[in-house]
């Protein structure tokens, strides 16, 4: 059987991802600080700190990894005006997204053999923003370069990609507005992503590349009413 750790595995789109693995007949960890899907083997994990890192490899005690997908991160992405963002909120959001994508990658990296998988969850806040979101927006930015970087240092035996989502929701509080503003007529849901990141692990001629899932959102022109 397949291993898979899921980091952020306790959230909406985490959970959908362990959910799929799951089914799929995958082994699955969830690293999270908050207990993970259910099905899934969960270890408690701060993925932005070294000894909980450290820590959550050994108690996990695999000796082999598939497939790691570096999910977790402050979900948030408006942290305030740029002027008012201290430098200790600015590091606790890029070390949730970037700095634990690099501690899980370098950890994960002795267990991962041939053909095995690492995902990072970006965002299509990457290459498109909203005000004040900078300490998000850089991090998401990063992870795609980090991305590449990845790829062709651990090529051939490891394959790294990274999947971009848009509006990813639960479906509760919707409007028909929130839908009609994607091309496929629908706001995101978890699957959408599990199915990206489940073809992304298998997808042998397919690394260094960033696979956005955003209903065609980033690709609509929007004009002022």
């Amino acid at each position: 059987m397949k291993k898979a750790i899921v980091t952020g595995g306790a959230g909406l789109v985490g959970s959908g991802l362990c959910a799929a693995l799951i089914e799929a007949e995958w082994e699955v960890a969830s690293f999270d600080l908050k207990p993970g899907h259910k099905g899934a083997r969960s270890v408690i994990c701060d993925v932005g700190d070294e000894a909980s890192v450290t820590a959550a490899f050994a108690e996990l005690g695999w000796e082999t990894l598939d497939l790691l997908v570096n999910n977790a991160g402050i979900a948030s992405p408006n942290r305030g005006p740029m002027a008012e963002l201290s430098l200790a909120e600015w590091r606790r959001v890029t070390d949730s997204h970037l700095t634990g994508a690099f501690l899980m990658s370098r950890a994960a990296i002795p267990l991962l053999g041939e053909a095995s998988s690492i995902v990072h969850m970006v965002s299509t806040r990457a290459f498109m923003s909203e005000p004040d979101t900078e300490a998000y927006a850089a991090s998401k930015g990063a992870l795609v370069a980090l991305t590449h970087a990845m790829a062709i240092s651990l090529g051939p035996k490891v394959r790294v990609n990274a999947v971009a989502p848009g509006w990813i929701s639960d479906g509760e509080g919707l409007s028909a507005a929130d839908h009609a503003q994607h091309p496929v007529g629908r706001v995101g849901r978890p699957d959408d992503i599990a199915g990206a990141v489940l073809y992304l692990a298998e997808a042998g001629f397919v690394t260094g590349q960033v696979l956005t899932v955003d209903g065609g959102m980033t690709r609509k022109m929007i004009y002022a009413e």
